[in-house]
């Protein structure tokens, strides 16, 4: 049964990259509060403690998010296990630094393909069933690094950038069916993305060591020190999903905001002093 009375029916949970992380985090809280979940990992097997403490509303299922033959059965899984997917979670990727100028083309490819192209492919692959139903709720792990570019990450930044604007359009695709996107853009959170979800390009320059090279430190001196608490990020992006008109964006933590409003500073800062040229270019 589930534990909150004042929702009619539980959900069905589609959540990608459940082994470690935000994904770990959310498919533990979902399944708490009575939710279904089709958990789904690159090593399903990871999720044993999920299916086994949950045995009739989780099942676990082997996804890797750049084989188009994963994402199909594990659509067809949820939909022969529960019948309908409510919310889609692209959660599954992991990090990249490097300047651009170091990293290599398989190095960029591969990133895109996990970030980027294997979200989309879910997307697509969902929606026909999202429409049907006249309901659902597509929920794109961003960062802050999706809205903020950071030197030394500039291809992460592109494919996270990329979903942003992606996911906006989408929105608005998607709206008159009932279906509704949120991205969620979290800051430095207590998760292994400083550690086994991080990546350095195989290439380093001296050049740019004051830039990639002081960002990868960071990244390794931070490791275990974030102030973001994953299970905190698992109860806001509920609390997104549960609400009647949920955030097209969604910052996480007190650095997202900040990093975010001075972003946003910037902007209006360059719009402004440039209005005049601006608008000189029309007829």
């Amino acid at each position: 049964m589930n534990s909150d009375k004042n929702r009619v029916t539980p959900k069905v949970w589609l959540i990608t990259g459940c082994s470690t992380g935000f994904g770990r985090a959310l498919a533990e809280a979902v399944l708490k509060q009575g939710d279904y979940l089709l958990a789904t990992a690159r090593k399903p097997e990871q999720l044993r403690a999920l299916t086994k403490h949950y045995p009739e509303t989780a099942k676990a299922v082997r996804l890797d998010v750049t084989v188009s033959q994963d994402i199909q059965a594990a659509v067809d899984t949820a939909i022969a296990t529960f019948g309908r997917i409510d919310v889609l979670v692209n959660n599954a990727g992991y990090g990249l630094i490097g300047a651009l100028e170091e990293v290599n083309d398989t190095d960029i490819r591969r990133q895109f393909e996990t970030n980027f192209f294997g979200a989309l492919r879910l997307i697509r692959t969902v929606l026909p069933l999202m429409r049907q139903q006249g309901s659902g709720h597509i929920v794109n792990m961003s960062s802050t690094a999706g809205l903020v570019g950071f030197g030394g990450s500039s291809i992460y930044c592109g494919a996270k950038f990329a979903l942003e604007g992606t996911s906006e359009a989408l929105a608005k695709e998607v709206k008159s069916f009932g279906i509704k996107v949120t991205l969620i853009e979290p800051g430095a959170f207590r998760t292994d993305f400083n550690g086994r979800s991080l990546a350095a390009a195989e290439q380093s320059i001296d050049a740019y060591v004051p830039v990639s090279g002081a960002s990868l430190q960071w990244f390794k001196e931070m490791d275990g020190k974030q102030l973001g608490n994953p299970r905190s990020a698992a109860q806001a992006i509920i609390q997104a999903v549960e609400s009647p008109h949920p955030p097209m964006r969604l910052a996480l933590g007190t650095d997202a905001m900040s990093l975010i409003q001075e972003k946003l500073e910037w902007v209006k800062t360059d719009l402004d002093a440039w209005q005049q040229v601006t608008v000189s270019t029309d007829y």
